[in-house]
């Protein structure tokens, strides 16, 4: 029983909506406040003008025929009805016109698939208005505090948050710096680097190409000498060649005596 009775708490809702109404023989609107208590197959209308009041109860019955009649289901039909009296839709025509003996009723329009439907409801006279109005206005000012609560907590949540932004703002404004830093400070010394890089690569640039000069020069001067060489032994054989070979001759008895011999003759010095 309590879990039954702890599902239909959960399943009503409660509205209250300030609807202005014209009015045409003062030529202006009226204003009446319209608290609905919504239940699965049922609602409840408490209305006030301030002044007088009305109830309108809607019974399960009452509420399965006037679905059948519009073939709706239950529950569709009650949620369109506390769509447009919880909240006053602009494009809806209200109306709180005199039924007689005290009774009301209350009717607005809506469209369906292009086609202008208006729906009505009769209230009865308040038996009770004094309780019906401060029944009306309890809801009114618990409506408002929890709004303001709601309004307070908020606004808290929200100094927090903003707190907390510019802490994140400012925390992220300085590693950016420290990036920037940090970036510009690797960059010089990957300039620095780089250019100590390029000048040794330069220099030993230089030493090579010298290298290269000297290793290029040494081939040519042995090329050299060896022409000179070879032109050398050409001429000593071309002379021995003419001039024939000269032998040496040392004879035992004689001392000082040196023959001189050529392939042409003899020739004997003392």
């Amino acid at each position: 029983m309590e879990e039954d009775s702890t599902d239909k708490s959960k399943a009503t809702r409660h509205t209250c909506l300030k609807l202005d109404i014209p009015s045409p023989s003062k030529g202006s609107k009226d204003s009446i406040f319209v608290r609905g208590t919504w239940l699965p197959s049922r609602f409840h209308l408490s209305i006030t003008d301030g002044i007088r009041a009305w109830t309108c109860d809607a019974s399960e019955d009452e509420v399965r025929q006037r679905a059948e009649q519009w073939d709706q289901p239950v529950s569709e039909y009650i949620a369109l009805v506390e769509h447009y009296l919880g909240f006053q839709q602009p494009g809806s025509k209200y109306s709180f016109e005199d039924a007689g003996n005290g009774h009301r009723r209350l009717s607005w329009t809506y469209e369906k698939q292009g086609t202008k439907l208006e729906w009505r409801w009769k209230c009865q006279a308040s038996v009770d208005t004094k309780e019906n109005i401060v029944e009306i206005l309890d809801f009114l000012m618990d409506a408002n505090i929890r709004l303001s609560e709601e309004v307070v907590r908020k606004s808290h949540s929200f100094e927090k948050l903003k707190v907390e932004a510019e802490k994140c703002i400012a925390q992220s404004q300085k590693f950016s710096i420290e990036k920037a830093e940090f970036e510009a400070a690797a960059f010089a010394k990957f300039i620095a680097i780089l250019n100590s890089k390029k000048s040794k690569l330069r220099e030993l640039r230089d030493k090579l190409s010298k290298l290269n000069g000297q290793v290029s020069k040494a081939p040519m001067e042995d090329e050299s000498s060896d022409k000179s060489e070879s032109s050398d032994g050409g001429s000593n054989g071309d002379s021995a060649a003419k001039f024939g070979k000269v032998l040496v001759h040392v004879s035992p008895g004689a001392s000082g005596c040196v023959d001189t011999s050529t392939s042409k003759g003899r020739k004997r010095t003392r």
